[in-house]
């Protein structure tokens, strides 16, 4: 028996449940990407305020960013040579952005999750996590050497159980409470004010709130969710993501300076990793500091949500979405393929989202708004839904 042959055999099982993923080709053009000479609406990006499609922004950081500076790779971890000064200008503008906290930049959202969480929890920990929260959240969990318990999706009184059930136990120091402000698959959103007054009533408590799909699109200046709910600074370890919104690369962590010592001296993934090419980090900055003042962009994107939504609800699909992520529930995974192809044919590229990424009898379309869509595009997509 050859040693590939196992391997073969789990390929074959996931094309015959209609879960077989491959990478396809494509080149993008504003908010329409084109695959195989056919043009479509591009309605799976995570582009949410379009600047990643906008050339006009890359021509002006280019034409104000020396190319004498314009390192494409630091070349070592921070710790070493890779501590570039454009890092501590990023770090500075995101504490003065968020409220003086201290900030911290990892090499992607996955880094660190998979970072943080190992190095934070230890023996007397527990984590307390959203059934639904990202596989990267949940792989720090499991790297780490907390107990962990999930609790049931978006059920704060669940949570609230759990807590009083574990708080009293002597074995534990802390219980971090883990989840995110806006669910990737589901687009529904935490409670953040609520999640912040449970805290509030146990000692032990740090929050762990994951922004990877609010910052840029949700608060007066697009610092997510806890700054719509003015909690900035109740949350113990506030985490996002440069590589949606923020059309770039890389995570950043808002917390206490003690926490961040901590991290630069025990996040293995940190300590280990060469850093971000230093231009990233400067045109980081660059879009960040840029997408504070793009008001009427979130306002569109919060109104054609709100559109895209109740017209799902109203063609009979369950969509327990809140937000400018808004799935579409089909139910199996070879009928929600088929109609990811169905709506590409009509020009609209839409992407199926199968198990084990959401659970069993619960494939979907998976409809990513950004500012750059109009509502007539919407219109003429609900009509083929």
């Amino acid at each position: 028996m050859s040693l590939l042959e196992h391997y073969a055999a789990q390929l074959d099982q996931l094309k015959q449940q209609g879960n077989y993923r491959q990478f396809t080709e494509n080149r993008q053009h504003g908010q329409y990407i084109e695959i195989a000479g056919q043009q479509m609406l591009n309605l799976s990006s995570n582009d949410y305020l379009g600047l990643a499609a906008e050339v006009s922004l890359r021509e002006q950081f280019f034409a104000q960013y020396p190319v004498a500076e314009c390192y494409l790779s630091s070349s070592s971890s921070r710790l070493l040579t890779g501590n570039f000064p454009e890092y501590a200008d990023l770090e500075q503008s995101l504490s003065q952005a968020f409220a003086g906290r201290a900030a911290l930049l990892f090499n992607s959202g996955y880094h660190m999750n998979v970072g943080i969480l190992p190095a934070v929890a230890d023996s007397k920990t527990l984590i307390l996590a959203d059934k639904l929260v990202h596989a990267s959240m949940i792989d720090g969990i499991r790297l780490s050497a907390a107990k962990y318990v999930r609790y049931r999706h978006n059920d704060l009184q669940h949570l609230h159980s759990l807590l009083e059930k574990y708080h009293d136990d002597t074995e534990l120091d802390r219980i971090i409470v883990v989840t995110e402000s806006i669910f990737s698959m589901d687009g529904d959103e935490t409670d953040l004010t609520a999640l912040v007054a449970i805290k509030h009533q146990f000692a032990k408590v740090m929050l762990y709130v994951d922004e990877a799909h609010a910052i840029g699109v949700r608060g007066e200046r697009g610092l997510g969710c806890a700054e719509q709910h003015q909690c900035i600074e109740e949350i113990d370890f506030l985490v996002g993501t440069f590589g949606k919104a923020i059309a770039s690369v890389g995570g950043y962590l808002l917390c206490d300076p003690i926490i961040k010592a901590y991290l630069i001296n025990s996040m293995r993934p940190l300590i280990f990793s060469t850093a971000l090419p230093p231009v990233n980090i400067a045109w980081t900055k660059f879009i960040f500091e840029h997408m504070q003042s793009l008001t009427a962009e979130r306002q569109h994107l919060a109104q054609t949500s709100r559109y895209l939504q109740q017209q799902v609800l109203a063609r009979g699909y369950d969509s327990p979405s809140t937000t400018h992520i808004v799935p579409i529930v089909i139910g199996a995974s070879d009928q929600a393929v088929a109609k990811a192809k169905q709506l590409q044919q009509h020009g609209f590229y839409v992407m199926p989202v199968r198990p084990p990424t959401v659970p069993k009898n619960a494939a979907r379309l998976r409809v990513s708004l950004t500012a750059q869509t109009q509502q007539d595009a919407l219109e003429a997509l609900v009509q083929w839904l």
